[in-house]
Formats: structure tokens, C-alpha cells, sequence
């Protein structure tokens, strides 16, 4: 199941019920400091990014993903002095406890948001979203469709020209700091002209293919069947009473100058549950998925 993202269940629903359900769970974490949200949220999105990508998934939250979230506390810490919970003094300013745990929370939403852009890279896909928006607005759902593949290829590129150039004896870890320097301005140079000679390519590809031309049509198999419904509706409904819930102030939670709960009643909890409910869909559905799939190969 790790690292399979080719085959996530999750990801075979139709594009716009991926797409629905990355824009309610980002939306409600860009929207939220309450640390049960957060916590959900980063927990979820850390589990989910490691099924979808594996191995790389785990050494890239390690080395990017939590420095956020300790860098933020640190630097709202340093730089905030709200609050009435002193911990010492740097500097003749006081360093609180309230600016300590709030910049946890910035950097918990900061790095749960960018791991769930990095779930909705894998599952809608530049064929999906262009299916989405092409029609409507072809040039910029071109445009953002490439600007998310344009990272990773660019770094798939220079992968390519670091490892011909090594093969070639032009190592980038070898010689003088001039040398490297050199080899360096090279292999950058070469790529820049391989995507501006990609990117003339393209252009002419799918000027060529009446990309954008009114009335053009693409082929798909995307078909928005009763299994996507059903899904659809879940992901809504969830989304609608969890936000409805902030809006009525029964997650809110107040930071400065003290730390301040609003009322918590049976309400409360039951947004809670729901949230977390919204944000283990896309696990459970994979996990499920598998599971499945695991059975059929043994009957087979």
C-alpha cells in the first residue's frame, strides 16, 4: 500500500470530488488556531503523504516539515511578546508562554496545509484539473496545471544533466571552488535551455492540437457515477456542520493576553468528530481499497 499512489482508491473518484474535498479541508485549516484542528490536520496530513509517496514522503516531512513547525515557535517567540505568562527576559522584553504555544500552532497549520497541497499534487493530476477548468478558463488551468509539475521536472532535469555530466567526467563535487563554480553555471545553463527548447515545443504541440480553440473537445474517462454522489454529499455535509460550527464560535480559542476556551459542550466535540472524520476520509478509503484488492489476488 506505501508509495502506491498510482492505485489510490481515493484518487479514483471523479476529479471534482478530489477537488471539493482539498479545498474544505485547506480551507477549514487556513481558517482555525484551535489545536485539536491543527493537531488533526498535521497528524492526517503527515500519515496521508506517506501513503500516497512513500519512503520520500517520511524523509521529506522530517528535514522540511517539522523545521516549520519549530522555526515559527522559535521566531514568534522571539519576536511576540504578548502575553502574561512570562518565561524569562531577553533583551529587557519578556518571552511568554502564550507567544511559545501560538507560534506551535501557526507552524502546525503552516506545515499541515503544505502537506495537504502536497496530497492534492498526487491525486489531481494535470489531466484532471485541466478536465475541470480547461473548458472554462483553458489558458489558466494550463498555466497552474503546469506550474505544479514545473518543480518536480525541473528537478528531474537536473538530476539527468548532473548524472550525464558525471558520467562524462565533470563531476560537481570534484576540483577547485572555481571548477565547481564553473560546472555549476554549466549545468544550470543547460537546463535552462532545455525547458525554454521544452516549453517552445509544447507551445507549438498544442498550438498544432487547437488547445483552447472554442468548442474543442479532449478525451477523458472521467464519468461522475452514484459512487461519486455519495461521496460528494458525505464530503460536503462534513465540510458544511464543521464550518458551520466555527462560525457559531464553539471552537474558537483565544491566545493573548492569556490562553482562553470558548464554551465546550456536546456540540463542540461533535465538530471535532466530524473534522476528524473529514480528514481520515481519503486514508480510509485507500486503506480500504487495498484491502480489497488484497482479497481479490488471493481469491484469484
Amino acid at each position: 500500500m506505501i508509495g502506491l499512489k498510482e492505485l489510490s482508491t481515493f484518487g479514483s473518484f471523479h476529479p471534482s470530488v478530489n477537488f471539493t474535498y482539498f479545498v474544505i479541508v485547506v480551507a477549514i485549516s487556513m481558517s482555525t488556531m484551535n489545536p485539536w484542528f491543527l493537531a488533526g490536520s498535521f497528524i492526517s496530513a503527515f500519515a496521508y503523504t506517506i501513503i500516497l509517496s512513500g519512503k520520500s514522503a517520511i524523509k521529506f516531512n522530517i528535514m522540511f516539515i517539522i523545521p516549520i513547525v519549530l522555526i515559527s515557535a522559535l521566531l514568534n517567540m522571539l519576536f511576540m511578546h504578548d502575553g502574561v505568562t512570562e518565561l524569562f527576559y531577553m533583551y529587557e522584553n519578556a518571552v511568554t508562554i502564550e507567544a511559545l504555544i501560538y507560534g506551535i500552532m501557526m507552524g502546525l497549520m503552516l506545515s499541515g496545509v503544505l502537506m495537504w497541497l502536497l496530497c492534492y499534487q498526487v491525486i489531481m493530476t494535470s489531466d484532471k484539473f485541466i478536465y475541470l477548468f480547461g473548458r472554462i478558463l483553458p489558458t489558466i488551468a494550463l498555466t497552474i496545471s503546469m506550474i505544479f509539475r514545473y518543480i518536480p521536472l525541473i528537478r528531474k532535469r537536473f538530476k539527468e544533466i548532473t548524472e550525464g555530466q558525471r558520467c562524462m567526467g565533470r563531476d560537481l563535487k570534484e576540483g577547485s571552488f572555481v571548477d565547481r563554480v564553473h560546472q555549476s553555471v554549466k549545468e544550470v545553463s543547460i537546463l535552462i535551455a532545455w525547458s525554454l527548447e521544452s516549453s517552445i515545443e509544447t507551445s507549438d504541440s498544442m498550438e498544432a492540437r487547437g488547445y483552447g480553440i472554442q468548442g474543442r473537445t479532449s478525451f477523458h474517462l472521467f464519468h461522475f457515477s452514484m459512487r461519486d454522489l455519495k461521496m460528494m454529499i458525505l464530503i460536503v455535509l462534513l465540510g458544511g456542520l464543521i464550518i458551520a460550527g466555527n462560525i457559531a464560535d464553539r471552537t474558537t480559542i483565544y491566545y493573548y493576553p492569556y490562553i482562553r476556551y470558548p464554551l465546550q459542550d456536546i456540540y463542540s466535540y461533535i465538530v471535532y468528530g466530524l473534522y476528524y472524520i473529514l480528514l481520515i476520509l481519503p486514508i480510509i478509503t485507500d486503506i480500504g481499497g487495498e484491502v480489497r484488492w488484497r482479497q481479490l489476488r488471493l481469491k484469484a
